[in-house]
């Protein structure tokens, strides 16, 4: 019998793991909170990342991708602040030099460090106080948090969830940290994640799981539409538990951190105050869906619409008409939570007030039933409002 436990510790939750955070000022340069954390594997790993399909890759993305392919990873190195990005060759040889000082302060090699940075583009990183920064960072088994906290840029909290999982061998633990709250679009929304865990994974498998893990988490966010150039989510797997779990069962834990995690993400969107799943369902394909559940979930006018508390149904089927899936408006029906809002393609006899009432929520859901196939797609969206405007006119 399996059976899931959720537990404190977030990264640190698995044995074997420690974390920890300093301030260097990298942002404003003067210190006034931590900006600079480390999370380290006191064992060899296995390793794998997903990172953003944006063609504009942050230095710190092309840098980790190189050590995967050449190093046994121990170690991640974040910084919040500064994305270094788009800073050209001195750009690439300040994440090495990240990475190069990581590994001396905790007697590894270059290679057996990534690195992630998230912050402001086109900004040439301050070297100087990150390199003093990296060994002044004290590492403990309590220290997720304080990392977490540490790569928060316009997040309002610190993202962190973690699981004891019971299998018929024995006991593993998984935990993950994660950023975000701008820039958020599938694809790899805009992000950084780390996920640990102290169970025995091949790398192959542990390749895979995560991708697919991916696919259905933090691939099916979006708050803006916007991509990155640093979205990283990384997984560290150490087997300091002994227990090799079933790929099915590994899957359902990795599952269990990237949504909750990836919920906690939009929740915490720039200026958002409408959580909204979006279900489009029997779909002609699953292609189909997931257009049409995209659609829906970054327009613009449907955004609005809910920051009003307006549950303007023409808005929805408008979006799914111009997402490419196929349909057939006569036959397309539309549901706030368990509520028609229309049906056949024509608006329903739900008064307005019920679909007023389910609007105004904090979180709520929309379903598209397109009566097509039996394919479906789920995402998970915001309104838009004016403080998101005030947050992004630049600083």
């Amino acid at each position: 019998m399996n059976k899931m436990r959720k537990i404190q510790g977030g990264v640190c939750a698995a044995e074997g793991f420690v974390a920890g955070a300093t301030g260097c000022g990298i942002k404003t340069g003067t210190v006034t909170r931590d900006d600079l954390a480390i999370i380290f594997s006191q064992g060899a790993t296995t390793a794998t990342a997903t990172f953003t399909t944006n063609k504009v890759k942050a230095a710190p993305v092309r840098i980790s991708a190189e050590h995967l392919r050449t190093g046994r990873i121990r170690a991640v190195v974040l910084n919040s602040g500064n994305a270094n990005a788009c800073t050209g060759p001195s750009g690439m040889a300040d994440a090495r030099a990240m990475a190069a000082a990581t590994a001396r302060s905790l007697g590894l090699k270059t290679s057996q460090i990534l690195v992630c940075s998230t912050g402001r583009i086109g900004v040439p990183m301050p070297m100087p106080a990150i390199l003093k920064g990296i060994p002044a960072v004290k590492l403990t088994r309590s220290g997720s948090q304080k990392a977490a906290k540490a790569i928060m840029t316009s997040d309002t909290f610190a993202k962190e969830f973690s699981l004891e999982v019971t299998t018929h061998d024995g006991k593993f633990r998984i935990g993950g940290i994660a950023k975000g709250a701008g820039m958020i679009d599938p694809n790899m929304a805009t992000m950084l994640c780390v996920v640990t865990t102290d169970a025995i994974i091949p790398a192959g498998p542990l390749r895979k799981v995560l991708r697919d893990s991916v696919e259905d988490s933090f691939n099916r966010i979006t708050i803006d539409g916007d991509m990155s150039t640093n979205d990283t989510v990384i997984l560290l797997a150490n087997g300091a538990s002994g227990i090799s779990p079933s790929p099915a069962i590994f899957r359902s834990a990795l599952d269990e951190v990237t949504r909750a995690l990836a919920r906690m993400i939009v929740k915490d969107g720039e200026g958002v105050s409408r959580f909204v799943e979006v279900e489009v369902r029997r779909a002609a394909s699953k292609a189909d869906a997931r257009r049409a559940a995209e659609a829906i979930a970054n327009s613009t006018l449907v955004k609005c619409a809910w920051a009003g508390g307006d549950p303007n149904w023409g808005r929805i089927l408008d979006a799914v008409g111009y997402s490419g899936a196929r349909i057939q408006e006569s036959s397309a029906d539309i549901f706030y939570d368990a509520l028609p809002v229309a049906v056949n393609g024509v608006v329903s006899k739900t008064p307005v007030r019920k679909l007023r009432q389910i609007a105004a929520r904090k979180s709520f859901r929309v379903t598209v039933d397109l009566k097509l196939g039996k394919a479906s797609h789920v995402v998970w969206t915001t309104d838009l409002t004016e403080e998101y405007v005030r947050l992004n006119l630049g600083e």
